[in-house]
């Protein structure tokens, strides 16, 4: 009895005979207690693998306990977890937004203008501007792309600005 006691678990003759006296007990016990939706191969790994990492504090004598008690809270975790999972994905998201109605209208009509504001523009500048803000392209990209000099590209685009600040109060883009 002593001997028990005195065994290390750290050592891998000791650690692979828990293995083989307990692994398959443990298994049956999980798939029993939860059934298959519990995964029982993988927390039974788990449990010896919490095992090993623990080695050094767990007596040979308490490691069939210590098994059974990390592998059950595994499996009572991983329940807990999903009813969380199932709880939120039964609420319904919240369409609505904490914007008040008078700004919804009000970003509306700014972009209508915008748009109108747009079509106003010489096709060039449109053309230009477009490319530049809503596609990114650097102007030498935009002169090759149009066949155009970069000082022609950058008029545009700096014309354009300036129809648009005219026309839309508080314009301004990155």
């Amino acid at each position: 009895m002593t001997e028990d006691l005195n065994q290390d678990i750290c050592k891998e003759d000791t650690y692979k005979h828990l293995y083989d006296s307990y692994a398959t007990e443990l298994h049956n016990y999980l798939y029993y207690k939860f059934g298959e939706s519990c995964n029982p191969n993988d927390k039974t790994q788990d449990a010896f693998v919490k095992l090993w990492e623990n080695c050094k504090k767990v007596v040979f004598s308490k490691a069939r306990g210590f098994l059974y008690k990390v592998a059950n809270n595994m499996v009572l975790n991983d329940l807990k977890h999903r009813k969380v999972v199932l709880r939120y994905q039964k609420e319904k998201p919240v369409d609505r937004t904490n914007e008040n109605p008078e700004f919804l209208m009000e970003e509306e009509q700014y972009f209508k203008k915008y748009q109108q504001t747009l079509a106003k523009l010489s096709e060039e500048q449109r053309v230009a501007f477009m490319l530049n803000k809503v596609e990114g392209k650097k102007h030498e990209e935009i002169a090759q792309i149009l066949g155009v000099t970069r000082k022609v590209v950058e008029y545009r685009i700096y014309s354009a600005f300036k129809v648009l600040r005219e026309e839309l109060e508080n314009f301004r883009i990155k």
